[in-house]
């Protein structure tokens, strides 16, 4: 499985090229797609038979099914239940992040934690948690073991600390979270290719981790926390801060999701 974002896609460094409708994002989809097929493959050299790509990013409509490798499936549209890793439920034997990014707080090309600006910080079980880490823990839930991740030099940093085996390549060396060094397509497919097959030496499924979880969210305005805790079992535990546990890391990800919802709902045009 491939959980496909794109802020750590091959050359994007800013807003518009992720944006969906710019003409920016018009040109980066293709980029994206391009990453897509040399994960796709390169897992196929590394012997995948079955390869689902699941669309993370946005309106989860963006990587060109006309475009795309025909080795794979693709999972497009919003509103899935398990988000940016939808189908790591089906019995799949490993899953690549393509195109992650690092986490809210943190130093990184379009650095967040779902949503793009108002989350200054997430944690899971104490641990600062990009978006990559939560969804290894969701994927360690199902013996699932992550593969690759690919992304700008901080995400590979990131990577390190939770997937410690997984290979890693960089796309991009950031400069700020607009601005990258970025290596063109044709270098970076074949790194990406190359990774994704030594990758492949992961697959197969581990003993499921089952366990409970603790989140804490930090937002950047206090009633953005304010609307998060009228969710049940979410509780307000400072100005800007919410917490919540949950038995299971599917568990966690749902409410994690309702909490970003909620607090999405509550931004009031340029004062946030």
């Amino acid at each position: 499985m491939i959980s496909a974002d794109m802020e750590g896609a091959t050359g994007v460094t800013w807003t518009d090229d992720v944006v969906p409708g710019t003409e920016q994002w018009q040109r980066f989809r293709r980029l994206f797609t391009g990453d897509v097929n040399a994960v796709i493959a390169g897992l196929a050299e590394g012997g995948a038979t079955d390869i689902l790509v699941n669309e993370a990013h946005s309106s989860q409509r963006n990587v060109l099914l006309e475009d795309l490798d025909p080795r794979a499936r693709m999972l497009t549209g919003r509103h899935k239940p398990l988000s940016m890793m939808e189908g790591i439920d089906s019995g799949v034997d490993g899953v690549v992040f393509l195109g992650y990014h690092a986490g809210a707080g943190c130093d990184g090309v379009l650095s967040h934690t779902y949503l793009p600006n108002q989350i200054t910080g997430v944690w899971l079980d104490g641990v600062p948690a990009s978006e990559g880490r939560l969804n290894a823990a969701l994927a360690a839930e199902y013996g699932v073991p992550v593969l690759l991740v690919s992304g700008d030099d901080k995400t590979c940093e990131d990577a390190h600390d939770y997937a410690p085996d997984a290979a890693t390549v960089a796309v991009k060396q950031c400069v700020s979270r607009y601005a990258a060094i970025c290596l063109p397509p044709s270098r970076t497919s074949a790194d990406l290719t190359a990774a994704a097959e030594e990758g492949m030496r992961l697959a197969g499924r581990g003993t499921p981790r089952t366990t409970s979880h603790h989140i804490d969210v930090e937002f950047d305005a206090s009633h953005l926390a304010q609307a998060a805790a009228v969710i049940p079992t979410v509780e307000q535990t400072g100005v800007r801060t919410v917490g919540f546990d949950a038995d299971t890391m599917t568990d966690a990800m749902k409410a994690f999701k309702i909490v970003t919802a909620i607090a999405d709902g509550a931004v009031q045009g340029k004062y946030g």
